[in-house]
């Protein structure tokens, strides 16, 4: 699919033509599925089966899913796939209630050679060489659900073993949801009630004590994997596509590209196909959680390790511009990768080992 080609709805989509900005709508196209099912990618994600949570992995198009954890005594959830594919960063919750553990672990792509990075901490991210691990450490000894229990950020390196702070780390507060810049120069996270900001989008110099604010509401931004894009939840029931500008001292934010909306279900967790043309994202509706399922905890449905009755995932076009509404598209505006409502949420895709 060529780069200058976006999707407006079934086997309708239009092109961009030379340098004048003209558009020509062009039929008998790949439908969404047909698109995605010719990648190589997969994607992996956390799900509540049998009263556990488990990781399981799956065709970019939905099929072919299998449960690469299959743990009965231990709950993995928040995948994290490294850039070229090879890894999959991931928590691991152990115990009830407060007296939860929440530890790091690293496994490769295929479940096997798996072990344990680091305990209390969450949040994992990778960095662009697919080498470096960055995390966040839990802020107190003592179990809290919330994303942002977190302070200070830190770096392991598969390699070598060893594991430091970020040089800002005593004043890195309440963090969640980081990524890394393509060229690994900054770390794009939410920031809620810590570091002199109620809440905020920032981004935060991976080397260096530069902090700035991105000035966009919401939170949990994902940056495209060439660095030009933030994709990020301006509430609720949206998510949003903006470029990322460089070219200053500091980055910033550019005018919204595009924008998916769901008026009836809440829509989180979005994050990118390798080459950048497609989104996956979580679906459902409000809840708070069922503590009658072992291993989960009470707040919003959202928040890892709450489990979230009747949520899925979808799959959209990264390339269209304007405005998706999933309550009003008809069925080739987005795609269902799962359909079981067993609490399908925080994707990330894997890439293959082809590309």
């Amino acid at each position: 699919m060529p780069r200058n080609l976006h999707y407006l709805s079934a086997g309708i989509w239009f092109a961009t033509l030379g340098h004048g900005g003209l558009m020509e709508l062009i039929g008998d196209q790949p439908t969404l599925r047909e698109a995605l099912a010719g990648l190589g990618d997969r994607i992996v994600y956390e799900s509540y089966v049998d009263e556990n949570w488990e990781l399981f992995v799956m065709n970019a198009d939905g099929s072919e899913k299998r449960n690469l954890t299959q743990t009965q005594d231990q709950h993995e959830i928040y995948p994290q796939a490294s850039p070229d594919g090879r890894w999959i960063a991931f928590v691991v919750d152990q115990g009830k209630g407060r007296d939860t553990l929440r530890n790091l672990h690293v496994m490769q792509a295929d479940g096997s050679n798996r072990r344990q990075i680091a305990q209390r901490a969450r949040q994992p991210f990778w960095a662009p060489d697919s080498q470096v691990l960055g995390y966040l450490p839990q802020e107190y000894p003592r179990f809290h659900v919330v994303d942002y229990y977190t302070k200070g950020m830190r770096f392991h390196d598969l390699r070598s073993g060893q594991t430091w702070d970020h040089p800002n780390a005593a004043k890195l507060h309440h963090l969640y949801n980081p990524s890394y810049s393509a060229d690994g120069d900054w770390i794009i996270s939410t920031v809620h009630a810590g570091m002199g900001f109620k809440h905020a989008i920032l981004a935060i110099e991976a080397k260096g004590n530069a902090i700035v604010n991105l000035e966009i509401p919401g939170c949990r931004p994902c940056v495209s994997p060439d660095g030009t894009r933030v994709a990020w939840g301006p509430g609720d029931h949206e998510i949003a596509v903006a470029p990322l500008v460089w070219s200053g001292a500091t980055p910033k934010v550019g005018l919204k590209q595009m924008s998916v909306v769901d008026r009836v279900n809440k829509i989180y967790h979005v994050d990118w196909s390798p080459d950048g043309r497609f989104l996956s994202i979580s679906r459902g509706p409000k809840g708070e959680g069922d503590l009658t399922k072992p291993g989960t905890h009470a707040a919003a449905c959202e928040i890892v390790g709450v489990h979230a009755a009747g949520w899925n995932l979808i799959a959209v076009s990264a390339e269209a511009t304007g405005k998706l509404d999933l309550n009003a598209e008809d069925s080739a505006g987005f795609l269902a990768l799962t359909d079981n409502g067993s609490s399908n949420k925080e994707s990330d895709w894997v890439k293959g080992p082809s590309q």
